[in-house]
């Protein structure tokens, strides 16, 4: 057998050259779309710490976006859990009882629902003694818009008390 010679020094040497070739290549690629930036927008505008004046950022829950069908599982589900508390399967079915007044003929119906939405990412699960528990998972997003200006908000409130 052939016995490899394995030099640390060359290694070490060659993937030096690398990172080194790819600084470069970074750099000129961010100077070249930097300066065609500047020409754009101008220098001051993309120099700001604080960002845009005209652009906001606010965070919601994805539970205000949601939209399930009314009286199906799915909402019945989705009305009785909470964010705080894990609950379990005997008390999801008495909260829909005595909120929507109603129960199921059989009550494993339910589980493909809450699986669903457990495969989806908005609610958790735990295993407790052999018993499962859920709650809701507090999924945030982040929406940017532009910041409307006076008038623009006079115009949309006129446009609203038109519509109503």
């Amino acid at each position: 057998m052939k016995k490899l010679n394995y030099s640390q020094e060359g290694n070490y040497l060659k993937r030096k050259l690398v990172i080194t070739t790819m600084f470069l290549i970074d750099w000129v690629r961010k100077f070249l779309l930097k300066s065609e930036q500047e020409a754009k927008k101008g220098f001051a505008a993309e120099s700001s710490i604080y960002g845009s004046e005209n652009e906001i950022e606010e965070i919601h829950s994805i539970w205000d976006y949601v939209k399930l069908s009314e009286n199906s599982q799915a909402s019945h589900i989705a009305a009785v859990l909470g964010f705080e508390e894990w609950i379990t399967m005997e008390e999801i079915l008495r909260r829909i009882k005595e909120i929507f007044g109603m129960s199921y003929q059989n009550d494993r119906s339910l589980y493909p629902y809450i699986k669903t939405l457990v495969d989806v990412g908005l609610v958790e699960t735990v295993n407790i003694g052999g018993k499962k528990k859920w709650r809701k998972k507090d999924v945030l997003i982040k929406l940017k818009g532009k910041k409307e200006s006076d008038g623009q908000k006079e115009k949309n409130s006129e446009k609203e008390k038109a519509v109503a």
